[in-house]
C-alpha cells in the first residue's frame, strides 16, 4: 500500500472502526484489513492479503466457478462487489443492505450486512475503503416475537418462554435497570405523586 500503511495514523483509524474495514482494489483484491475484519476472517493477516474478497469471506459462492470470487454466476448481482465497483468510478456507497451466505468450518451461514465503500487513492491507485456492517442480529428482531398477553413473556426460537429482558439479554448482549414510570407511580405511590 506504500506511504499510507507505515503511517500511525493510518493504522490507528482502520482499527479504531469496531466494524469488519478491508482496504481493495478494483476486483476486491484485500490489501489491508482492520483488526475487527482479522478477529473474525483471519487471525493471520498475512494469509488472507492479495487474495479476492469472497475468498476472505468465505462466501458460499466464491467457488462456483473454477476462475473463483467475481467469475460465477452469482458475482454480477453480488451488492459488495458492485458496491466497490461503484466506488471506483467515483461514487460512494454507505449501509448498502444485503444477505449473503458464509462458510465456515464446512458450516453455512446467513448474515444480513450493510455495506459501505469510499474512495481511498494511494499515490494513482484507486483503492476502497470497503466496510461491512453485520446487522444479523437486529433483523432478527424484526421478526414477529411471539408474547404472552397476560406475563408478556416471550417465546423464544426453542419454543421456551421466558422474560423480555433475558430474551434481549441472550440475543443483543444488553442489560436492563428497572425504574417506575409516571403512570404506574401515580397507581403504585400516589402519595408521592408531588414528590
Amino acid at each position: 500500500m506504500g506511504e499510507q500503511e507505515t503511517d500511525p495514523r493510518y493504522r490507528a483509524l482502520l482499527n479504531a472502526l469496531p466494524l469488519w474495514a478491508f482496504v481493495v482494489d478494483d476486483d476486491v483484491r484485500v490489501l489491508d484489513l482492520n483488526d475487527a475484519a482479522a478477529a473474525v476472517f483471519a487471525p493471520d493477516k498475512a494469509l488472507v492479503l492479495d487474495r479476492l474478497g469472497g475468498e476472505v469471506l468465505h462466501c458460499l459462492h466464491s467457488l462456483d466457478s473454477p476462475a473463483g470470487c467475481g467469475s460465477g454466476p452469482f458475482c454480477p448481482g453480488c451488492v459488495i462487489r458492485n458496491s466497490v465497483a461503484e466506488c471506483m468510478r467515483g461514487g460512494r456507497v454507505s449501509r448498502r443492505r444485503t444477505r449473503v451466505t458464509l462458510v465456515s468450518d464446512g458450516l453455512k451461514k446467513d448474515y444480513e450486512l450493510l455495506v459501505s465503500a469510499s474512495p481511498m487513492p494511494d499515490r494513482g491507485r484507486r483503492l476502497a475503503l470497503l466496510v461491512l456492517e453485520d446487522v444479523s442480529e437486529l433483523s432478527a428482531l424484526k421478526d414477529i416475537i411471539p408474547i404472552c398477553a397476560k406475563c408478556r413473556k416471550v417465546r423464544d426460537d426453542s419454543e421456551y418462554w421466558r422474560s423480555v429482558e433475558s430474551y434481549l439479554r441472550d440475543r443483543l448482549g444488553v442489560d436492563f435497570t428497572h425504574g417506575v414510570c409516571p403512570a404506574c407511580q401515580r397507581e403504585l405511590y400516589p402519595d408521592t405523586e408531588d414528590a
